[in-house]
């Protein structure tokens, strides 16, 4: 028997990650994808070398998923790939200066935006679905 509970959470979920997947798109520099961005972020934060099997598995997409997303990055010049100098077979990936630039530009275009949907929401209202969707995601991540 169908939860209509559990049908209008995922349904709310699946609208809101449609619409903030075209605001993010729109704002974002020419040329410049999602899963560009989302890539050049983790190793903005991180700040430190990736093999492309751990991106791949870090966003839950197959390794050629990941090696397409890194070639456009590679063509851009916004990461730099090197080999392994213990085990030939692998790769390490790193953030580039202009990758990082890139980033930089894409977040300060997409904070302003951000944040007045957080400000139109309320911060209370934000901090207290936060621990839903971290549990729900959690979830997810687990089957």
């Amino acid at each position: 028997m169908a939860d209509p509970l559990a049908a209008t959470l995922f349904s709310e979920v699946f609208m809101a990650d449609q619409l903030a997947r075209n605001v993010v798109s729109r704002a974002l520099p020419k040329g410049m994808e999602i899963s560009h961005f989302s890539v050049l972020n983790h190793l903005a934060h991180l700040n430190e070398e990736r093999t492309p099997a751990q991106l791949a598995a870090t966003f839950h997409v197959t390794r050629g998923a990941m090696t397409n997303t890194l070639s456009k990055l590679v063509w851009a010049g916004h990461v730099h790939i090197r080999p392994d100098w213990d085990d030939a077979r692998r790769k390490f990936v790193a953030i580039s200066p202009a990758g990082r630039q890139a980033r930089d530009a894409a977040l300060a275009t997409l904070m302003p935006l951000m944040g007045d949907i957080v400000r139109d929401i309320g911060a209370d209202k934000v901090r207290a679905v936060l621990p839903v969707l971290r549990e729900l995601r959690a979830r997810l991540e687990e089957s």
